[in-house]
């Protein structure tokens, strides 16, 4: 590695090497990972079981040959939680089930039909604010769930808490700025262990929750819970498809660039993108949260040059080890609300910043008009607060955005094809 050389997917990798690589990847997808779980009020252990899981069988599908860690969906923070405070995480998990069980539908559909439909159904212009709309709808949440702002449940603000939110928010913006070699990939997590610091010096966090949690027996099973279906749930849910596949593709564009391999045919979009939705679906019937492949994992190949899909097997294996570890659960569950809003703070506008991203990515050309109106228009649905009741099912935020940006995609496309357009590129 310090002579630049190049360890690619095929590679074995000498034991001495192995667990300290393995180790970095873990942590690299550790620190956003398990805030999912935190969001959704369930123990991180069965998400850190899930991961473990999600990446075998990704790399089983794949046949070895597209490296990917699989980590915590944050695409669907926002309908989940609606589904949570009306029915309950179970329903939660049947939505999960249900889109899982959709992306492998898409995937065959990939398999048979190739991928030139899903730019006409979500052109950049369009999937771009969709993804921004994921970070931008949570962003009101980060401070509450941070216990900086006044709130029903909290209705005065503490001193510690904003000392505990400050210190984790600074570190993690100034370690992504200053940060250099292996910490520059993991200031999430340097982030997390400096505001857990600051929480215990200021008693924001007890001491005696730490010595309660390093009690808890050695060995203990994760927190498995079956799901419960419910069509109100389910189409709150169920839009989320469109976005998690082209984050899937999009990662699956860089780290064929990465690696040098393209990725798309070989193995092919419809295994890999089946082995991630396979995984999600997996999850939603243990009780653990969606899962997708992961950005920072894919910036970990980049930094070090090591795409050996053994290294990435190996992260997940211990993953799966410290799911059945009760204290190591036990200690993240005792992480302080304020360490978890700090975080939530920087992000959710990441989160946003990468939908913004896709449109400069793609090169997006708003002196066509239906590139102005696409983005105006989803942008204004999802953060208008407008909502479209049908029955008993109400869609609205990034859910109603999205499916009324896949309906004037098509409605644009169909003028193309009669030449209707007043904007029909030469």
């Amino acid at each position: 590695m310090q002579n630049g050389k190049i360890i690619q997917v095929e590679d074995k990798v000498p034991l001495k090497l192995l667990v300290p690589l393995s180790i970095q990847h873990m942590f690299a997808m550790f620190g956003a990972s398990v805030l999912v779980p935190f969001i959704f009020g369930i123990n991180p252990a069965i998400v850190l079981f899930m991961n473990g899981v999600g990446t075998l069988l990704f790399i089983l599908i794949t046949k070895g040959k597209a490296p990917a860690y699989l980590g915590s969906s944050f695409a669907f923070i926002a309908p989940a939680t609606l589904v949570i405070q009306k029915w309950g995480y179970p329903y939660a998990l049947g939505g999960f089930v249900v889109v899982g069980a959709v992306g492998c539908l898409l995937a065959l559909i990939i398999y048979k039909c190739g991928t030139k439909w899903i730019d006409v159904v979500l052109p950049p212009a369009a999937m771009g604010p969709v993804v921004a709309l994921i970070g931008l709808e949570l962003a009101g949440s980060a401070a509450s769930t941070g216990l900086i702002v006044p709130t029903e449940a909290v209705p005065s603000v503490l001193p510690q808490n904003v000392i505990v939110f400050c210190v984790t928010l600074g570190v993690a913006v100034l370690g992504s700025v200053l940060f250099r070699k292996f910490l520059s990939v993991i200031p999430i997590l340097i982030a997390i262990v400096c505001g857990y610091i600051a929480a215990l010096c200021t008693g924001a966090l007890p001491a005696a929750d730490i010595l309660a949690a390093l009690r808890q027996p050695l060995f203990q099973l994760p927190n498995f819970q079956a799901p419960q279906f419910n069509l109100e749930a389910i189409l709150i849910v169920l839009p989320v498809i469109l976005v998690i596949a082209n984050e899937h593709i999009g990662h699956q564009l860089v780290t064929s660039k990465i690696v040098g391999r393209d990725l798309l045919k070989d193995p092919g979009l419809h295994r890999s993108l089946f082995a991630d939705n396979f995984s999600t679906m997996l999850s939603g019937f243990i009780g653990s949260v969606p899962t997708t492949t992961y950005g920072e994992n894919i910036g970990v190949m980049a930094i070090t040059k090591v795409y050996s899909v053994r290294v990435i097997g190996g992260a997940a294996i211990l993953s799966l080890i410290c799911s059945f570890v009760g204290p190591f659960a036990a200690l993240i569950q005792t992480i302080p609300p304020s360490v978890i809003g700090g975080i939530s703070f920087l992000l959710y506008g990441m989160i946003g910043t990468s939908g913004l991203r896709i449109l400069v990515d793609n090169k997006v050309d708003y002196g066509r008009n239906r590139n102005m109106i696409l983005t105006s228009v989803i942008f204004v649905v999802g953060l208008s607060g407008v909502t479209l009741s049908l029955g008993n099912v109400s869609l609205s935020g990034m859910t109603l955005a999205a499916i009324v940006g896949m309906l004037m995609s098509l409605l644009f496309y169909a003028f193309d094809k009669l030449k209707w357009s007043n904007d029909l590129a030469e």
